[in-house]
């Protein structure tokens, strides 16, 4: 694996010649005001894949990526937090109104689960993206559809927790259910809609998710390759405290970079593990 820095005007490409990269256009928490929120690109080949775009997400893609939202192909995102999902509508008006009628693009694809694409719709999207270009009269408002080409991944039997998988293009993505809110979820099963991903079967990415070694272990006895996993620097929560996660084998915090931390960042001590995740550069696991 080699880090690899943009020069300053320098664009983030978003092909390549099949190396497996990651770009994060941010690393913070939803409250960290020194770095973007933890959103990231992934760039296989001829495809790519936004996971996450989130409050911070277009100023993010365009000071880290030097790009705009009309070159995004395809979105995925892991659950509606506004650090994680507030910047999607922008994606989808950017798209609609500037992208189709005026780059004669495509539209973006939006990777979404049959189970959370209702919930997403109605209670993130529609109140700014359903009514335009509506007509009070009781003519036909706008849908997801009229945004982005909607891609669902198929459901994987004989997984413990809800599993999906989905290739867009040449990037394979698997999409596991997390614990993540509320704090008293015991269980996945107790928790709200929010994923984590595991691309092409090498790198792991926890989205948002309390402390759950039961679900590293399971992608570790999977071959997986390399960690992100998000932190949380005090106990309890909704996110993995660093403290849990030190309690992981030797072995996997050698192979895993955290993210997702808040702006005191520099007083924390990331020792046994690789490292924290850097906004800005771009991560090739084929170097």
């Amino acid at each position: 694996m080699r880090l690899l820095p943009l020069r300053p005007d320098e664009k983030l490409p978003l092909t390549n010649d099949g190396h497996l990269w990651c770009f994060f256009i941010g690393t913070g928490s939803m409250f960290a005001l020194k770095y973007f929120q933890t959103n990231f690109l992934v760039v296989k080949g001829q495809d790519h894949l936004l996971v996450d775009f989130g409050m911070t997400g277009p100023m993010a893609l365009s000071s880290t990526a030097r790009r705009q939202a009309v070159d995004i192909r395809a979105v995925l995102v892991t659950h509606a937090h506004e650090d994680h999902a507030g910047g999607v509508g922008y994606l989808a008006l950017a798209n609609r109104y500037i992208g189709i009628p005026f780059m004669k693009a495509p539209k973006t694809k939006l990777v979404v689960a049959p189970p959370f694409e209702p919930l997403f719709w109605e209670h993130t999207l529609r109140g700014s993206l359903g009514w335009n270009e509506g007509d009070p009269s009781g003519g036909r408002n706008l849908s997801l559809p009229d945004y982005f080409d909607v891609l669902h991944p198929a459901p994987l039997e004989g997984r413990e927790r809800e599993t999906w998988s989905v290739d867009v293009g040449s990037i394979h993505v698997e999409l596991f259910r997390t614990r993540h809110i509320p704090e008293e979820a015991a269980t996945w099963k107790d928790a709200w809609y929010s994923y984590g991903l595991c691309v092409d079967g090498r790198l792991f990415f926890s989205g948002d998710s309390q402390f759950d070694q039961g679900l590293v272990d399971d992608y570790e006895a999977r071959g997986v390759q390399h960690y992100f996993h998000d932190v949380q620097f005090f106990p309890g929560a909704v996110h993995a405290p660093l403290a849990d996660l030190r309690t992981l084998p030797d072995s996997v915090k050698q192979r895993m970079w955290l993210m997702h931390y808040s702006d005191n960042v520099d007083s924390q001590d990331p020792s046994g593990f690789a490292g924290w995740a850097q906004q800005g550069v771009i991560y090739d696991f084929d170097a």
